[in-house]
């Protein structure tokens, strides 16, 4: 079943979603397949799901989003949402990696287009199945993609950056990066600027490796960053306008649909374990079976608040985008999805026992444990709620259910 029904939505804010039909999922559920049977693999090895990756892009997923006048097919938001969620219950480094990269593709998309140069990238996405990667995390920001410390040096129509990336996932293996950089030496670390280098435009000199308890397949090294271009290449809007309309919002639901599947995962698991138990045991469920009960049920509280997110973004425009609930709810997503997955994980695990909580076997819940503990720490959600928290002072309890 899908995750969400994606709804029909104003052209002008984005493409209509592609023609309905098998056509979108059979090529999800078959790049899923494939990801799924290497997934133990990369986990194991610390290394990118290039199994993956080969049938997303023999299947031309990378490029789904891309608008169908550039040559992709003009999914809709919630489409993009199905897939994560399907290559997150299959292997949650691939879905992770394909969630970063649609996001990329979103401000492309929404803050590029009429741009030349971007609508050229996006052609060679659609076209070419380029993978994009992204860069945000620099220095000792912790992760405050919000403050940039390296600048955009200009020499007439060129440009330069050299920045500290601490983290740029799957770096190595992509066709591009998209980066956010302050405007200019002169800029305040906020005044920032979004800019896309594609592979020939830099070079990565490693500077922090990638040796981790869950999410090991995203390979999220770190690297001296040295690339250079045209100013063609700066997405036209400012950076704080691309962040609050599209970049926060597109991340969130595309990572929330990720930590769904790999806990639709665990809970399938956890089903599948006890109902081999009951047939071994004249129908008697272990003690186990009552965390599976809570598991299952809060897997169906997280699909409606992804989907209850997904349909918010669609349907934002510009004014809605720019307002306080909205950004306070689309951060909340992030926040209670990661949350309410790592509990969902978990309860599978004590659904299974020993069984799950082995490396090894079929009713293994240990990986997707340790990607989803990935949720609330990689982009951390103490930093999130601290950020939150004036905004929310000035909200007043409300004195009735129904307001």
């Amino acid at each position: 079943m899908a995750l969400t029904q994606s709804l029909k939505i104003n052209e002008a804010r984005w493409a209509a979603p592609a023609a309905p039909g098998g056509d979108l999922k059979m090529r999800m559920r078959g790049a899923a397949a494939i990801a799924a049977d290497a997934a133990d693999a990369v986990d194991r090895e610390g290394r990118f799901p290039a199994e993956a990756f080969d049938a997303i892009r023999a299947r031309a997923l990378l490029g789904v989003m891309v608008p169908i006048e550039l040559g992709g097919e003009g999914a809709g938001i919630g489409e993009v949402a199905d897939i994560c969620y399907a290559l997150g219950s299959a292997c949650a480094s691939t879905g992770m990696i394909y969630a970063m990269h649609q996001t990329k593709l979103a401000c492309m998309i929404r803050h590029g287009r009429k741009a030349a140069w971007h609508e050229d990238v996006l052609r060679r996405v659609a076209a070419r199945q380029l993978l994009m990667a992204s860069s945000t995390t620099e220095g000792q920001n912790g992760g405050n993609i919000r403050s940039s410390a390296a600048p955009i040096e200009r020499q007439g129509e060129s440009i330069s950056l050299e920045r500290a990336a601490t983290v740029i996932s799957y770096g190595r293996e992509a066709d591009g990066l998209v980066t956010t950089a302050r405007r200019a030496p002169d800029a305040l670390n906020s005044d920032q600027v979004l800019v896309v280098f594609l592979k020939e435009d830099y070079t990565l000199d490693p500077i922090v490796g990638w040796n981790t308890l869950g999410m090991r397949g995203t390979c999220s090294a770190g690297f001296k960053l040295k690339a250079g271009g045209l100013a063609a290449q700066i997405l036209p809007e400012p950076y704080e306008r691309i962040h609050t309309q599209t970049m926060m919002p597109a991340a969130h639901v595309f990572w929330a649909s990720v930590w769904t599947g790999i806990a639709a995962s665990a809970v399938e698991r956890a089903r599948l374990f006890l109902r081999n138990a009951a047939r071994h045991s004249e129908g008697q469920l272990p003690p186990g079976a009552a965390h599976y009960t809570k598991a299952s049920m809060n897997l169906k509280t997280l699909r409606a608040l992804v989907n209850a997110g997904v349909r918010r973004f669609e349907q934002a425009d510009e004014a809605t985008a720019a307002s306080q609930a909205f950004q306070t709810s689309m951060t909340m997503l992030k926040v209670e999805a990661s949350e309410l997955a790592v509990a969902i994980a978990l309860g599978a695990m004590r659904a299974c026992g020993l069984s799950g909580y082995r490396n090894d076997g079929d009713f293994s819940i240990s990986r997707a444990l340790r990607d989803a503990l990935s949720s609330p720490i990689m982009i951390n959600n103490d930093r999130i709620l601290g950020n939150l928290s004036p905004a929310t002072l000035l909200d007043e309890t409300p004195q009735s259910l129904v307001d």
